[in-house]
């Protein structure tokens, strides 16, 4: 009797790394311009700023025809900001200083670092989570016990961390939330970012005692300044960092966009369509808006909210209300966003939910008033928010 095995199919990742995720766009930059570049880096900081902001309407045209790639392409922006903090950190970078991306939560450090990584060395997987129970192995080194007990402090028991393997192959090391890490545990950073070398103790009288930094390591971290569990940075780390704020979009329409676009991602990745209308897509970035800046875009005064409106969470209502749609046939999404706002607002102080109610009662019911359709329904949806 024959017996036919099953080939199974690895299941489809639901988020691509960015080298992955855009590596079309990155072959083409490499070859489109082939102009000096820092040591270890995969594409000039002229191409890296490209990669970030975007080519403009115009597409690229390659110099030379190279098989298997297209002769013109539009590099697509996604990071919406300034260039000129994106071509700063691009320089901090190039000078292989280390780059700390601070802000609120929300305004995409995460993804500009990602993206800033895989573009200088072609991966942004060597990465670091900071927690409380982040310890110092995380940035230095651990050991595989099995050989420690085996042949005692040995090279090959060493387990390298991402940060460590940066340092031996020149590549950027990635650490996010640095300030979620206990205080003694990120000053382990001082000294590689310093000294760009590594002593290994444990490994004493040996070539191996001291692991130099290849030419093109750096570091690029990220803080929220704003979030509770966070922990004071030394002055002697603060110095061997560049800082630059990421600030929330300032454009409306630049936000609502990306809004747009990353939320049609996530819905298409549940397997709906993105089908929220433009009318109910501008109402909840202008209550975003209103309730993150504590002004209205006609500059009435509204008491903004302890929890942060970032855009993420804009997004993530976004992507819920045309998933909604799509699963439940939930009607009209607007009748939905009150409940949702909820959602975002009540989490940790409960003066949110009156500051909530407080600007249904300003701002929601004077546009109610002036005649728009769109307020009015939300105007009539208070009783969702008590």
């Amino acid at each position: 009797m024959t017996s036919t095995a099953q080939v199974t199919e690895a299941p489809a990742r639901q988020v691509l790394p960015a080298e992955e995720r855009y590596a079309d766009e990155l072959a083409f930059l490499a070859a489109y311009d082939s102009g000096p570049r820092p040591p270890g880096w995969a594409l000039t900081p002229k191409a890296v700023v490209t990669f970030v902001c975007g080519s403009g309407d115009e597409p690229l045209r390659l110099p030379s025809p190279v098989k298997g790639m297209p002769d013109r392409l539009v590099v697509a922006p996604k990071f919406v900001g300034e260039r000129s903090l994106v071509e700063r950190c691009v320089v901090t970078l190039a000078g292989e200083r280390g780059l700390l991306l601070v802000g609120e939560p929300g305004t995409a450090k995460s993804m500009l670092s990602e993206l800033l990584a895989a573009a200088v060395c072609g991966t942004s997987a060597l990465t670091v989570q900071g927690t409380a129970g982040t310890t110092e192995d995380a940035f230095r080194y651990g050991w595989n016990y099995a050989l420690l007990l085996a042949q005692g402090p040995t090279p090959q028991a060493l387990v390298p961390s991402p940060v460590l393997t940066a340092m031996r192959s020149g590549r950027v090391a990635r650490i996010e939330e640095v300030t979620r890490c206990l205080p003694e545990v990120q000053d382990a950073l001082v000294s590689i970012l310093s000294d760009r070398r590594l002593s290994v103790p444990e490994l004493s009288g040996t070539d191996d005692a001291t692991l130099s930094a290849a030419s093109g390591f750096t570091v690029i971290a990220t803080a929220n300044l704003r979030d509770r569990g966070v922990s004071e940075m030394s002055a002697a780390l603060k110095r061997r960092f560049n800082f630059e704020t990421v600030a929330p979009i300032a454009d409306a329409a630049a936000e609502t966009e990306l809004i747009r676009r990353q939320a049609t991602t996530a819905v298409e990745r549940a397997g709906a369509p993105f089908s929220v209308d433009d009318s109910v897509l501008d109402t909840l970035v202008t209550v975003f808006r209103d309730l993150r800046s504590g002004r209205s875009a006609e500059g009435w005064d509204v008491e903004r909210p302890s929890t942060v409106m970032s855009t993420a969470e804009a997004v993530q209502v976004a992507a819920s209300l045309a998933i909604s749609t799509a699963y439940l046939s939930s009607g009209d999404p607007l009748d939905l966003v009150p409940g949702h706002l909820l959602g975002v607002v009540r989490k940790d102080d409960a003066a949110d939910h009156a500051r909530l109610l407080g600007y249904w009662d300003g701002p929601v019911r004077r546009r109610a008033e002036d005649g728009s359709a769109t307020w009015r329904r939300l105007w009539d949806l208070r009783e969702t928010v008590r």
